[in-house]
């Protein structure tokens, strides 16, 4: 059939089906790791083992997350954090569900223009690097919340592996080496951050050897003690306090005192049949899944083929409306009055389909409202217990390594969550995003984040747990996964390592994961008017779980294992394991 007449027939359909998903050969995967009581999937293998040990010590999904959270915060430091904040989404045994923001707060003084020079020009680097780019850090709270509300086991017990590995050290492998390597220079500038994750020569560390870190270790012994006033109002906060002002940041102690963690209802929607529960504002992750989903639900993905240009085109389409939305109508609800419903309403998605050309590339500049990112090193953790319990959490210190900075005496790596707010509406920060006033800075307000922790259900029950780091292609990592496993028939390692495509409105390029698309494919987009970008670098590390099977033809025959985890092939340190 011509590529036109196939596109056409997609475009043109108005009812929601889906066709038996193809079978076809995906790249090569490694087989799911099967769990049939429990199944944690984390990008560090260590922090992976905690995870399980605490399920099988008879902790649920949330005791898990909650050891997770400060094992990471170990050995994973390059994303792994209490200097950060995150998002935690909770689906119960009874198909409640939760969610828990504990992401960074600006600081009370902190002004909208604080980036910018005296012309009105973003400053460079001013809110990427150093205790001015840091903003209040929320992680020790929003753990100890989920633990207290919902988790089984006592503090200390949880805090008590991340403690050892800590004090005693862990020995490094190759994917941990990397993230030294490739921020070496970096926390060389501070001389606490040097002393901690550089050897004494200046050098990164290297395979095989072991780190150590009193000083963290410290730090969690007294939050393990003194729970979340230990950090908030304590010595901690002091700390940081006092070099935050030695060295031209604007944290103060009220700031610490008075963060809270917020708990939302999470934004749901559904798809062909599945029940999405996402992040909610102030993430737009969620309900940027749900638009692009509502709009993807009007044609035959099964069909048209993963990777085809119709397929693609469609795809790339629903990212350029629902990004438009994000950058520029969505913020911090307690700041701003978030559209959620009209961008969740089924209507509006036909709207949007109605305005797609079934032949040529839509043009974003045309999208511009009127008036008018975030960095890879988030990380992602994906967990459910033998009660079935679901937990999904993505946290971040934002860059790699936040802000390359340590407060004398924590050993805690700080933020640099300042830059995911709008410096200046219409310019695109440092990972491209354009975005708009909603999202300006402002004390006590929260950035706009893509950070989109889900679990999927069907029929009352768990199907599926996924999220991914990835600054603004969260979304789109996060989509595409279900995307693959229920439209695709990949099955969970399959549905994360496929390569990847990304659009974000502006700027108007596609981004394409190399060996992504064909050539053909390639020659097909070039030809509606496609910008691509063709990546020489992968992006994103996904962690996900399937349950019921490893595939959707697993689960709908029955007979697979319970619980089906997959880390992303991308994620070098990665582990999924279950028991």
């Amino acid at each position: 059939m011509p590529l036109n007449r196939r596109i056409l027939i997609a475009a043109s359909l108005s009812i929601t089906f889906a066709l038996a998903p193809l079978t076809g050969v995906f790249a090569a995967s490694p087989a799911p790791a099967k769990g049939e009581h429990g199944m944690v999937v984390t990008a560090q293998h260590l922090a992976s083992e905690v995870g399980i040990g605490v399920l099988k010590r008879g902790g649920n999904a949330v005791d898990a997350a909650v050891a997770v959270g400060y094992a990471l915060a170990v050995v994973y430091p390059n994303a792994g954090n209490i200097g950060g904040g995150g998002f935690m989404t909770i689906r119960f045994k009874d198909g409640k569900s939760t969610f828990l923001d504990f992401r960074e707060r600006a600081p009370l003084a902190a002004t909208k223009t604080m980036y910018l020079d005296k012309d009105g020009n973003p400053v460079k680097g001013a809110s990427l690097d150093g205790y001015l780019a840091v903003g209040v850090p929320g992680s020790v709270a929003g753990l100890e919340m989920a633990r207290e509300k919902y988790g089984k086991l006592s503090r200390q017990d949880l805090m008590a592996p991340a403690i050892g590995y800590a004090r005693d050290g862990f020995i490094l492998n190759q994917g941990d080496v990397a993230s030294f390597a490739g921020s070496a220079d970096r926390l060389a500038k501070d001389p606490a951050a040097a002393a901690i994750f550089l050897k004494p020569d200046g050098k990164p560390y290297g395979i095989g050897e072991r780190l150590v870190q009193p000083d963290l270790a410290a730090s969690l012994v007294a939050i393990s003690e003194k729970g979340t006033d230990a950090f908030y109002k304590g010595a901690i906060a002091d700390a940081i306090v006092k070099a935050s002002g030695a060295k031209g940041g604007i944290l103060a102690k009220p700031d610490f005192e008075q963060y809270a963690v917020r708990e939302l209802k999470p934004v749901t929607c559904t798809y062909r049949g599945y029940e999405i529960t996402s992040s909610p504002p102030p993430s737009s992750g969620g309900v940027i899944i749900c638009e692009i989903l509502n709009v993807l639900e009007g044609y035959p993905l099964s069909y048209l083929g993963a990777g085809s240009a119709e397929t693609v085109h469609v795809m790339v389409e629903a990212m350029r409306y629902a990004y438009v939305d994000r950058n520029s109508a969505l913020g911090d609800p307690d700041f701003v009055d978030n559209p959620v419903s009209k961008l969740l309403d089924k209507a509006y998605a036909k709207d949007i389909r109605d305005k797609i050309d079934p032949f040529r590339a839509g043009v974003s500049q045309d999208l511009m409202p009127k008036g008018f990112g975030e960095s890879k090193e988030t990380t992602h953790y994906s967990i459910i217990d033998d009660e079935g319990n679901a937990v999904a959490v993505t946290y971040t210190l934002n860059g790699s390594f936040g802000a390359g900075v340590v407060a004398d005496g924590t050993g805690i790596l700080l933020n640099n969550e300042m830059d995911d707010f709008t410096q200046k509406p219409g310019v695109p920060n440092l990972y491209g995003l354009v975005q708009g006033e909603a999202n300006a800075i402002q004390p006590k307000k929260t950035p706009l984040s893509s950070m989109s922790p889900t679990v999927v259900a069907k029929d009352g029950k768990p199907f599926m747990v996924i999220g991914s780091p990835g600054g603004s292609r969260i979304i789109t990592i996060t989509l595409e996964a279900i995307v693959n496993v229920i439209d695709h028939g990949m099955n969970i390692q399959e549905a994360i390592d496929a390569p990847r495509i990304h659009h974000q409105w502006l700027p108007d390029k596609v981004y394409v994961e190399p060996f992504g698309l064909s050539p053909d494919t390639e020659k097909l987009l070039a030809g509606m008017g496609y910008h691509l970008d063709l990546a020489d670098q992968t992006w994103g590390q996904a962690a996900g779980i399937l349950v019921g099977g490893k595939s959707l033809a697993e689960v709908e025959k029955g007979g697979g294992a319970r619980y089906n985890g997959a880390i992303d092939s991308r994620a070098a340190s990665g582990e999924a394991l279950g028991y």
